[in-house]
C-alpha cells in the first residue's frame, strides 16, 4: 500500500466511524473486542518503574477511531509516566482511563500495541488491569453506551524481569527449588505428641484412658452458663447428628459438667479455665464464662479429625487435666470490608472460627474511601451513594466510581464492590459475636480514608439544596467547596479528606456514633469502643483550604495544616466526652510533626481512653510504638511485617495479594516477639536480610514496667485484591492459627533467648513441632468446621538432581501426589515417599487428609520452574 491509498483508507476509517456511529452497535463490537496486557520488565533505565503494554485486536466489524470512546479499568495503583499509541491516565484512586489519541485508527482486523511506562514494580496477576469497560460517547461528548469488556488475557509472568520488582529487589524469584529449600529443615514428627488444641495451652497433663461421650450423656451447667452450654450442644450435633441433651444444675452422674470459679493460671484472671477428663467424665471451669467457652474450644479440639469425618458416635476423649488462660487479653482480626465488600453470612462463618482460635476482638471495616458498608438511619445516601460503586463521568460526581475490577453497574454478577449491611443485619451480627464472647469494634475512618463519606454527604447536600432545604443541606456536609488542595493519599485518592474546619464534619461523626449506640443498645450491649482510623491522611490537605486557613489564623499554635489532624481528633474526644468511648485509632492519629518535620509522640492523650495500633515496624520511626506504651498508651500490636493478612504468602505470581511490605506467611504470624519485635523483623520489604544487631541496635526498647501497656495483638486483613469468600479465607488460613498462637499462648522461651543465633535455633525447633500440628490435624479441622473453609495448601517444593526428583511440604503430614504422563494428580495418583528417578516432567500436588489440594506444578531434570499445569 503507498502513502497517498494509505491516506485515503484512513481519511474513509474517520468518516466512517462519525458517519456510521449512530448505528454501530457497539456491545456487537465490544464483544468481539480482545485486550491482553503485559507486564514487559521492572528493570528499567530508572530504577522503581515498570514497563507494560496493552494489546488490542479489533475482531468486530466496527472502527475504533481517534475520537467517542475511553477505556475505563481497575489497577494496583500506579503513576503513569508515559504511553505510546494511546493516553493512559490516572483518575483516582485505582480508577484509569486509556484514551485514543489523534491518528488512532484501529480497522476491523487489525491490532495495536499501546506501550506504557509506570512507577513501581509490577509482578503479580492480582496487579493486572481488572474490570474493564469502554464508554462510548454522542458527539456532543455525553455518555451513550457502557459496555464491559469481555476478553481480557493477562499474560504470565514468566521472566525474571517479570518476577521481581527490579534491582533493589533481593527476593529470589519463586520457584519450585526455592520452596524446597525454605522446607527442607523441617521434619515430620509422631502424631501421637502432637497436641491438636491451636493455640497451645498454658499447661497440659495427660493420663492414660479415654471417656466416652454417649448420645445418654448430658451437658450440664451452673447458673449463668446456658449460652456456652447451648454452644457445646450444637457443635456435637454439627459433628453427630446427635443434640446433646443440656440442663441447669450439677448432678453427680457421669456427663459434660460446665462450672464458673474463682481461678487464676498463669497470673491471669480473665477468660481462664481448667479442663479435666477423667473416667467420671468432663468438668470444665472457667473463672467466667468466657473462660468456660474457651474450655469448650480446647475439648472440641481434643475430639480429634476422625471424630468428625466419621460423623457418629461413639466419640471419645482422652484423659488429661488442662489449665490455661491468654497471654493478651486483647485478641483481635481487622476485616476490611469496604474496598470489598463481604456477605453477613460470611462474616458470621469468619466470627465462629476466630472463636475457635479464642480470639475476641473483631474491628469491622466498613468505612472507606471505596464504600461505606453500613446503613445509618437517617442518613440514607450512606448506603445508597456510599454502598455502590459504578461508573462515574468524572471523580466530581457525587456517587463512587468503580475500584478493584468492581465494574461499571452496582451489584454486577461475580463482583464485590457494591453491597452493605441493614441496621437489622449488623444487630444480627452483634448478637451473633456476642454469643462468641467476640466485641465488635465498628470504624469511622476520619479525617483521610472517607471518600465514600463525602461522596454521600454531597449527593446529600446537592439534592437538598434543590428542594431549598440550605440549613438541612449543610447539616452533615463534609467538604469546604473552595478548597483547592492538591495531595495523593496511599492509595492515590486525591479527595477523600473531610474538612476539619466546619463543625458539620463533627456533626455527622456524632449523628453516626448516636445510631451505632443505639445498634448496640438492641443487640443487648453498649457500645464501649470505636475506632476513628486516623491514618495516612495525605500531605497536601488542608493547604488551599480558605476554611482551614481561617481556623489556622484562630489557633495559631497549631502551626502545620498536617497537624489538624490533632485538632481533629482531640476536638473530636471533646465532642464525645460523657459518651465513655474508648477511642481506637492508628498510631498516626497520636504523633506530631515537629518544627524539622519529624513526627514524634504527641503526649496529650497519653493516659487516657485511647488507644494507637501499631502496624509500622519496618519503615520510617519503627520504634513508635515503643515509645509510645513507654510513654503511657495501651496500645495494641499489628505488626505489618507479621499480621498483615493481605499481604501474599510468596512472590510467586500466581499467588494473591500485596507486597508493599514484603510477604508475609504462617510462620511469619507464629515467630513474633512482642517485647522485642525487631528480633524477629529479618527482612525490609524488599527482601534484604536486616542485621538485626546492628540495625536496629539504637531503636527504642519497651521498658519493663510498661510490658502492661501492651494490652494486645490485632491481625489485619485488607482486601483491595480479596474478591469474595473463598479469597478472604484463603488470605486468613491458615495464617490465623500463627497468629492465635501469638496470641493466646504463654511467652515462648526463644522470645527472651538474647542471642539471636540460639534464638533462632529456637525457633526453627519450634516452628516445626507448630508444623506438624497444622499439617496433622490443624488444615483437616479447617475442611469441616461450618461446612469447610477454603484454607490455603501450598504447593509442593522439588528440585531435581542428577535425574532423581526430591520434594517435600511446608507443614508435615501432608501428602505429594505425582504423574509422569502430564494428567493432574488426584488422591489416586502415585504418592511421593522419596527421591524418585525420572527421565521427563514431572507433575505435582499437594493434599490434605480430607482430599484437598494445592495448585499444580511441574518440574523436569531442565526445568524446575514453578509454574501451574492450567
Amino acid at each position: 500500500m503507498n502513502k497517498i491509498t494509505r491516506i485515503v483508507a484512513y481519511l474513509l476509517l474517520i468518516s466512517c466511524f462519525f458517519s456510521c456511529q449512530p448505528s454501530t452497535n457497539w456491545k456487537e463490537a465490544v464483544d468481539s473486542i480482545y485486550i491482553d496486557w503485559e507486564v514487559k520488565t521492572n528493570f528499567t533505565e530508572e530504577e522503581g518503574q515498570f514497563e507494560a503494554s496493552f494489546g488490542i485486536e479489533n475482531r468486530s466489524q466496527y472502527p475504533l477511531g481517534e475520537k467517542g470512546w475511553d477505556l475505563f479499568f481497575s489497577m494496583a495503583p500506579r503513576g503513569i509516566l508515559s504511553s505510546e499509541n494511546a493516553k493512559i491516565t490516572h483518575i483516582n484512586g485505582d480508577w484509569y482511563k486509556l484514551s485514543p489519541i489523534d491518528g488512532f485508527a484501529l480497522a476491523p482486523g487489525e491490532s495495536i500495541l499501546i506501550p506504557y511506562v509506570g512507577i513501581e514494580g509490577v509482578i503479580k496477576e492480582t496487579d493486572a488491569p481488572m474490570g474493564m469497560y469502554f464508554v462510548f460517547y454522542s458527539e456532543d461528548g455525553t455518555s451513550e453506551e457502557v459496555i464491559p469488556v469481555k476478553n481480557l488475557e493477562v499474560k504470565p509472568f514468566l521472566r525474571d524481569e517479570q518476577r521481581l520488582r527490579g534491582a533493589m529487589d533481593e527476593e529470589a524469584p519463586y520457584s519450585a527449588e526455592s520452596q524446597y529449600e525454605r522446607n527442607e529443615n523441617l521434619v515430620k514428627l509422631d502424631k501421637e505428641e502432637l497436641l491438636p488444641i491451636i493455640p497451645t495451652p498454658f499447661s497440659v497433663r495427660k493420663g492414660n484412658g479415654q471417656f466416652i461421650l454417649e448420645e445418654k450423656l448430658a451437658i450440664e451447667f451452673e447458673n449463668g452458663l446456658s449460652n456456652e452450654a447451648k454452644y457445646l450442644s450444637e457443635k456435637l450435633s454439627e459433628l453427630t447428628g446427635v443434640k446433646f441433651s443440656t440442663h441447669e444444675g450439677v448432678s453427680n452422674n457421669q456427663g459434660i459438667v460446665l462450672k464458673l470459679a474463682k481461678m487464676e493460671v498463669n497470673g491471669k484472671r480473665d477468660e481462664a479455665y481448667k479442663l479435666d477428663v477423667n473416667q467420671n467424665g468432663v468438668v470444665l471451669t472457667g473463672s467466667d464464662p468466657a473462660g468456660v467457652f474457651y474450655g469448650v474450644q480446647s475439648l472440641l479440639a481434643l475430639l480429634g479429625n476422625d471424630a468428625y469425618l466419621n460423623q457418629k458416635l461413639p466419640l471419645s476423649l482422652p484423659y488429661i487435666n488442662i489449665a490455661d488462660s491468654p497471654r493478651f487479653g486483647f485478641r483481635s482480626l481487622h476485616m476490611d470490608v469496604a474496598r470489598n465488600f463481604q456477605t453477613k453470612e460470611t462474616i458470621k462463618r469468619t466470627l465462629d472460627i476466630m472463636s475457635h482460635y479464642k480470639l475476641n476482638h473483631f474491628l469491622f471495616y466498613t468505612t472507606e474511601d471505596e464504600g461505606w458498608r453500613l446503613e445509618i438511619p437517617g442518613l440514607p445516601e450512606l448506603t445508597e451513594v456510599g454502598g455502590q460503586r459504578q461508573h462515574a463521568s468524572s471523580m466530581d460526581d457525587p456517587s463512587v466510581h468503580p475500584g478493584y475490577g468492581s465494574g461499571p453497574f452496582a451489584y454486577m454478577e461475580g463482583k464485590n464492590g457494591s453491597g452493605f449491611y441493614t441496621k437489622d443485619e449488623f444487630v444480627d451480627i452483634l448478637k451473633y459475636a456476642k454469643e462468641r464472647h467476640i466485641t465488635v469494634i465498628p470504624v469511622l475512618n476520619f479525617p483521610g480514608h472517607a471518600r465514600a463519606a463525602i461522596k454521600s454527604m454531597e449527593k446529600r447536600y446537592l439534592d437538598l439544596m434543590e428542594e431549598g432545604r440550605t440549613e438541612e443541606a449543610e447539616a452533615y456536609r463534609l467538604v469546604d467547596p473552595e478548597d483547592k488542595s492538591q495531595y495523593m493519599s496511599a492509595q492515590s485518592f486525591k479527595d477523600n479528606v473531610v474538612n476539619v474546619a466546619n463543625a458539620s464534619t463533627f456533626d455527622f461523626y456524632l449523628k453516626v456514633v448516636d445510631e451505632l449506640t443505639k445498634m448496640y443498645a438492641e443487640a443487648g450491649l453498649e457500645l464501649k469502643k470505636m475506632h476513628s482510623g486516623g491514618d495516612e491522611v495525605a500531605e497536601g490537605a488542608w493547604t488551599a483550604s480558605p476554611q482551614a486557613r481561617e481556623l489556622l489564623k484562630k489557633l495559631p499554635e497549631i502551626k502545620d495544616p498536617k497537624n489538624l489532624q490533632t485538632y481533629f481528633f482531640s476536638t473530636l474526644l471533646e465532642k464525645l466526652e460523657g459518651r465513655d468511648l474508648e477511642m481506637h485509632v492508628w498510631e498516626e492519629m497520636v504523633l506530631l510533626k515537629d518544627e524539622s518535620g519529624v513526627y514524634k509522640p504527641n503526649p496529650a492523650f497519653a493516659g487516657k481512653k485511647v488507644v494507637p495500633y501499631i502496624w509500622n515496624n519496618m519503615f520510617d520511626y519503627p520504634d513508635l510504638g515503643y515509645q509510645l506504651a513507654n510513654m503511657g498508651y495501651d496500645v495494641v500490636l499489628c505488626n505489618v511485617s507479621n499480621f498483615y493478612f493481605d499481604l501474599a504468602y510468596s512472590n510467586d505470581p500466581e499467588e494473591p495479594g500485596l507486597y508493599w511490605a514484603g510477604f508475609v506467611n504462617t510462620k511469619n504470624a507464629w515467630a513474633f516477639a512482642p517485647y522485642d519485635w525487631f528480633k524477629t523483623t529479618y527482612k525490609t520489604s524488599m527482601g534484604r536480610t536486616i542485621d538485626r544487631a546492628k540495625e536496629f541496635k539504637d531503636m527504642v526498647r519497651i521498658n519493663p514496667d510498661a510490658k502492661d501497656h501492651i494490652i494486645g495483638l490485632e491481625a489485619q486483613l485488607w482486601t483491595e485484591t480479596v474478591k469474595g469468600r473463598d479469597m478472604a479465607e484463603y488470605y486468613m488460613f491458615p495464617k490465623m492459627l500463627g497468629f492465635a498462637e501469638s496470641a493466646w499462648a504463654a511467652e515462648r522461651d526463644w522470645e527472651k533467648e538474647p542471642d539471636l543465633v540460639k534464638m533462632d535455633q529456637n525457633i526453627a525447633k519450634g516452628w516445626n513441632q507448630f508444623a506438624n500440628r497444622i499439617g496433622q490435624t490443624a488444615l483437616a479441622k479447617l475442611s469441616w468446621w461450618n461446612g469447610g473453609y477454603n484454607y490455603r495448601i501450598a504447593p509442593p517444593g522439588a528440585k531435581v538432581e542428577d535425574g532423581k526428583l526430591f520434594a517435600n511440604v511446608n507443614f508435615p503430614g501432608l501428602q505429594i501426589r505425582y504423574t509422569t504422563d502430564g494428567s493432574e494428580p488426584n488422591e489416586e495418583s502415585a504418592l511421593y515417599t522419596g527421591p524418585v528417578e525420572i527421565e521427563g516432567e514431572v507433575t505435582l500436588k499437594v493434599f490434605d487428609e480430607t482430599g484437598k489440594g494445592s495448585r499444580t506444578i511441574k518440574v523436569s531434570p531442565k526445568n524446575w520452574e514453578l509454574r501451574e499445569s492450567n
